[in-house]
């Protein structure tokens, strides 16, 4: 197996795995949803004027993307305080403004955690409207709702790419590529495959030759593609995905010897 960056961002990154099979590209994929994040879990509402409801106010705190040291935290189902709630699995916030004004997640305190994008507004207070209320976060996986979603994670196959000998250089494949991935050098149609995503777009445009250009998609070569809504990088959200598949498979293994 071997692994080639393509590209890397503080929010997205993408590489080649290369060696692997769309059953093992496929776990990894579906492992995001076993990662533990922080998110606002309880909140219990001292005061709220707002013209939203108790309930549309605790679904927007829900969705802020919370930063913690996960190291320092455990499960409240696993925790000795048995899912009481107490230092070790729990995170406690408070807010408390007037209006007029526009309410952000920058005004939520409380110790051990960061907010991630501290400029998403959480609701409009008018003249003399207030909001008060103390809320809980918790560590959970996507597994049990969708704000403790890590990020995103997703493949596509390597595409294997053809120019036969019978392509006449029309050049029609290269205006009509959607990624730019076509290009003539030296009098001859090349395509780059790290940047053909398999839409079929050139293929179908060459009409007057259709066995000129052909393109497949790899067996065993993935394109990986990880996004981070900011709890974790991408490159975490990726090795804590290999980590879970590993842990899978040692149950598996652990199953498998029971039965001999």
């Amino acid at each position: 197996m071997k692994i080639e960056k393509l590209s890397k961002t503080e929010e997205k990154s993408s590489f080649i795995i290369y060696g692997i099979t769309n059953s093992i590209a496929n776990s990894i994929r579906r492992n995001l949803f076993e990662i533990q994040t922080l998110a606002i879990d309880s909140v219990e509402f001292y005061k709220n004027d707002s013209a939203l409801y108790d309930e549309f106010i605790a679904q927007r705190l829900g969705l802020i993307p919370l930063k913690a040291d996960l190291k320092t935290l455990s499960k409240k189902e696993d925790c000795s305080c048995n899912g009481k709630g107490c230092l070790k699995c729990a995170v406690s916030l408070k807010l408390k403004a007037k209006g007029p004004c526009i309410v952000y997640a920058s005004e939520l305190k409380g110790k051990g955690f960061e907010i991630i994008h501290p400029e998403m507004p959480i609701v409009l207070l008018s003249q003399d409207q207030e909001l008060e209320f103390v809320a809980e976060a918790k560590l959970g996986n996507s597994k049990e709702h969708a704000k403790f979603n890590p990020g995103l994670i997703w493949f596509n196959s390597y595409p294997k790419a053809e120019i036969s000998k019978d392509c006449n250089n029309c050049g029609e494949c290269i205006k009509i590529c959607p990624r730019k991935a076509i290009s003539n050098q030296g009098n001859k149609i090349v395509i780059d495959e790290k940047k053909c995503d398999l839409c079929g777009a050139c293929i179908e445009t060459c009409n007057k030759l259709k066995e000129a250009i052909k393109i497949t998609p790899s067996t065993e070569d993935f394109v990986f593609f990880v996004e981070s809504f900011g709890q974790l990088s991408p490159e975490e959200i990726f090795i804590l995905s290999i980590k879970i598949l590993d842990e899978h498979l040692d149950e598996l293994s652990k199953e498998l010897k029971k039965q001999k």
